[in-house]
């Protein structure tokens, strides 16, 4: 046993689980957790942010990149309910997080001391394992519990420690027992149920598989299934990068965000498999489809949408079960049609791309990003139209990685994801995305880049509104209100907070400034460095309903869609006028 602060002690229960980096700001109340990472900070690398829920941001983004727990602390009251929107994220999306949280001490709790609130009851909702430590000796196990509970239920655990308990010395002794965090066992999959979807499968004319989460780290089980069996492949906004990008079977995905491709397959498919995803606008699909749901969790299995089939298996080892039966599926007009409507739909967004004569259009943005980006590259994206334009432009086709506030969706979390990513993945190139309102909401933290040495490259598309609020009020003919944003040169501030600023408005600006970027990269530069995209003010096209095949909805309806959107049908025919080309009808 060694003697030391409790602080201390929680601390190394943190270095055990392989942890080497926590985002807080100190105070009074946490001061003497702050004072153990002072002393074990040759192995815990400490990331003083400009706000705490910056900090929590970034957790949440470290285990999406890694699959790793993120953390961070804030002190007692504001410091505590800072954390909020990183723990709402990690929930949401059910990624794992730690967040340790200062209490007043034990002495002055109940008696309306300065910043004392009773903090366990605000964390009820949020964590999955909220507990306050009592004595200073249970600290290093509470902590334990915490990181073993957010792994295993992955979402947020928040321990509570009020400030007189972390100062006090006590006798250390690290844990014995392995540190897991993930099963060792061999999942084997229902043969009736390989047998069943099988012959599912078969019978489907036009089947659809629709990939989430769950099938993270699984992408060559994925890959190969999709190719055996000729089935191509939607996925949902958070799994983006679950098959690469440029597969021809790859569709895109569905929604506000999603694609031409991936709308339309919908429109036209007579079976789902559904794998590895709650989706939660999958209430939105067709009624008159089957579907097959393969969750490891039994709660998920038909809680959005009616089900035909249920398996309840790890959708990894679902795929790996149909890829042995050695069965296949001959590749049909249904699949071909398809990968032309995708091949269709990314030579419009090149077209988009390259016309500047209104204005910087964002695909040539996130197209110059797509030229520069490495194998191992981060991207974290913001909520709002940015939203859209990374989904539909940024390569995943290697071994790049992708965050996004997915199910809670709070704007700010562009800059805080890139700079988790440039310190979960310290030797790749960590881009941030974010629209002009959003990256207002966190820009003093690029002060947290340039002290600690991290070159994200920042890309703000500024058009001076909140993108996607304005098109809900077009939309639902509300007057526009509120949705207007006062300029700003984000340029000059990156310069003022100690980081590399450009500005563009053209396509010949862009390539040029990323030529420079490029440069000063292979330079060793790092200093973070903020584009200032001035982009033109359309809206990005709206995917959710694309009503383009006169069949379905009728010629004047596709023609004032098409011309609304400048969409030339004979360069974007509709995937129903693809599949009758070739004979091809449900």
């Amino acid at each position: 046993m060694t003697k030391m602060i409790a602080g201390q002690a929680l601390v190394k229960v943190l270095e055990a689980w392989d942890i080497d980096h926590i985002y807080g700001i100190p105070g009074g109340s946490i001061n003497h957790t702050v004072e153990g990472l002072y002393l074990e900070k040759e192995h815990i690398n400490y990331i003083q942010v400009r706000h705490e829920e910056v900090g929590a941001l970034a957790a949440a983004a470290d285990a999406k990149f890694t699959g790793k727990i993120g953390v961070a602390f804030g002190s007692a009251g504001p410091g505590a309910t800072h954390l909020f929107n990183g723990l709402y994220d990690a929930k949401m999306d059910h990624v794992p997080m730690l967040a340790i949280v200062g209490q007043v001490p034990q002495s002055t709790m109940n008696t309306n001391y300065f910043q004392e609130m009773d903090e366990t009851p605000m964390f009820s909702d949020v964590a999955v394992y909220n507990r306050t430590a009592t004595t200073a000796e249970q600290l290093p196990y509470v902590i334990n519990q915490a990181i073993r509970e957010a792994y295993r239920q992955k979402g947020p655990a928040v321990v509570i420690i009020p400030e007189d308990l972390s100062a006090t010395e006590i006798d250390y002794e690290p844990v014995k027992t392995p540190n897991v965090v993930a099963n060792t066992f061999t999942q084997v999959v229902d043969p009736q149920a390989v047998k069943a979807t099988l012959e599912l499968l078969k019978a489907a004319k036009h089947p659809l598989i629709y990939a989430g989460r769950g099938l993270l780290g699984a992408r060559a089980e994925l890959v190969k299934f999709s190719e055996q069996f000729n089935i191509p492949v939607i996925n949902t906004v958070p799994a983006t990068g679950v098959i690469p990008t440029n597969h021809p079977n790859a569709l895109g995905t569905f929604g506000r965000l999603g694609s031409k491709s991936g709308f339309e397959a919908l429109q036209h498919t007579d079976l789902i498999l559904f794998l590895g995803s709650e989706f939660p606008f999958a209430q939105f699909w067709p009624k008159d489809i089957k579907i097959i749901q393969v969750n490891n969790s039994a709660f998920d299995i038909g809680k959005v949408v009616p089900i035909d089939y249920a398996v309840i298996s790890d959708a990894k080892s679902y795929l790996q079960a149909m890829i042995a039966t050695g069965e296949t599926l001959p590749e049909t007009t249904w699949l071909t049609a398809n990968r032309q409507n995708k091949q269709n739909w990314q030579a419009w967004l090149a077209q988009l791309a390259a016309d500047d004569s209104q204005g910087l259009a964002p695909e040539a943005v996130t197209k110059k990003i797509a030229e520069l980006a490495g194998p191992k590259d981060t991207y974290g994206v913001d909520t709002g139209n940015v939203s859209e334009w990374a989904v539909r432009g940024l390569p995943m086709d290697q071994d790049q990685r992708f965050a996004i506030s997915g199910l809670f969706a709070t704007m700010g979390y562009g800059l805080p994801a890139g700079m988790a990513g440039a310190l979960s993945v310290p030797d790749a190139q960590a881009w941030s995305l974010s629209g002009d309102g959003g990256f207002a909401m966190v820009a003093p933290d690029i002060i947290t880049e340039a002290r600690y040495g991290l070159p994200v490259i920042n890309v703000v598309f500024s058009n001076q509104r909140f993108g996607f609020i304005y098109r809900e009020q077009v939309d639902t003919k509300q007057h526009l209100y509120g949705v207007d944003l006062t300029d700003a040169d984000w340029a000059k501030v990156a310069e003022g907070l100690g980081g590399i600023g450009f500005t563009v408005t053209n396509n010949q600006e862009v390539a040029q400034v990323f030529d420079q970027i490029k440069a000063l990269q292979a330079q060793g530069n790092r200093k973070p460095i903020v584009v200032n995209a001035v982009i033109k003010n359309d809206d990005p096209i709206g995917t959710a309903f694309m009503p383009l095949d006169p069949q379905l909805y009728g010629e004047e309806t596709v023609a004032a869609y098409a011309k609304e959107n400048h969409i030339d049908r004979q360069q974007q025919p509709a995937l129903g006028e693809l599949l009758r080309a070739q004979g091809d009808t449900l």
